[in-house]
């Protein structure tokens, strides 16, 4: 089960972090892959080591928030290797804030990188699957876009990554009849480049250890499987599904 040997994943913002990551998880499964990020040399790296897997890699310098790009971006992809089979949208970040002192700078930065961007790279590849009459789209959304928190302010990212939400269920209500799923994961707490100093620090720890069932921060690959079942066509049946994988946070 979960071969995907023929299949073509793109991965945007898969220069570091959970990108990095799920791209390994997917090379592990045979998956050829287009990765995408703003740090073309990262890429590079990371094709250098996903190669070694017996997979082929396509590296394109991409920054999501720009239309033209991504729309080249899905050209070169369609030409490099003549479809695009599972899309996942992971490239994001945020400027934390609270409502009553955030900037509009700090609002629509916020917006265009975690909710725009997913528009315009999900039209741009879903317009590839549509030709192919398949597809898998998966939305990393965060536990945040299904619930509120306590630890600090960041109301633009909330916004955003719950509008994330309801755009997969959109999707996959009007790609259906496509053969296109579309589903999305909320992450809890990975240690990140973004994340990684505001999780380390006692306090947010503390915070982590009274609101996650588990106890802790999620493990490096920890993502892979949900990712890898959401592309598989084992999951046919499967779409506007939320799924969180947040250790229990949302559960409580």
């Amino acid at each position: 089960m979960f071969d995907l040997k023929g299949r073509v994943v793109a991965i945007t913002g898969a220069s570091s972090g959970l990108g990095a990551q799920m791209a390994r998880g997917f090379a592990g499964q045979g998956a050829d892959l287009v990765l995408m990020a703003r740090r073309l040399e990262r890429l590079q790296a990371l094709a250098s080591e996903l190669e070694e897997k017996g997979v082929k890699c396509l590296c394109i310098k991409c920054d999501v928030t720009n239309p033209d790009d991504v729309n080249s971006a899905a050209k070169q992809a369609e030409e490099h290797f003549g479809k695009v089979d599972i899309l996942v949208n992971n490239a994001g970040s945020a400027k934390n804030n609270g409502v009553l002192n955030m900037t509009d700078e700090e609002w629509q930065f916020t917006m265009d990188t975690d909710l725009t961007s997913v528009f315009y790279v999900t039209r741009a590849f879903g317009n590839i699957m549509k030709k192919h009459n398949y597809g898998r789209i998966i939305n990393i959304a965060s536990m945040y876009g299904l619930v509120g928190n306590t630890a600090m302010d960041t109301v633009a990212y909330h916004s955003s990554k719950g509008g994330v939400v309801n755009f997969t269920r959109a999707v996959a209500a009007e790609l259906a009849k496509y053969n296109i799923t579309c589903n999305a994961i909320c992450p809890g707490y990975f240690a990140t480049e973004l994340t990684i100093d505001t999780l380390k620090t006692d306090a947010f720890t503390a915070y982590m250890k009274a609101t996650v069932p588990v106890g802790r921060y999620g493990n490096e690959g920890e993502l892979n499987a949900g990712a890898i079942f959401l592309a598989s066509d084992e999951a046919s049946y499967v779409t506007g599904v939320i799924l969180p994988i947040d250790g229990g946070y949302t559960a409580v």
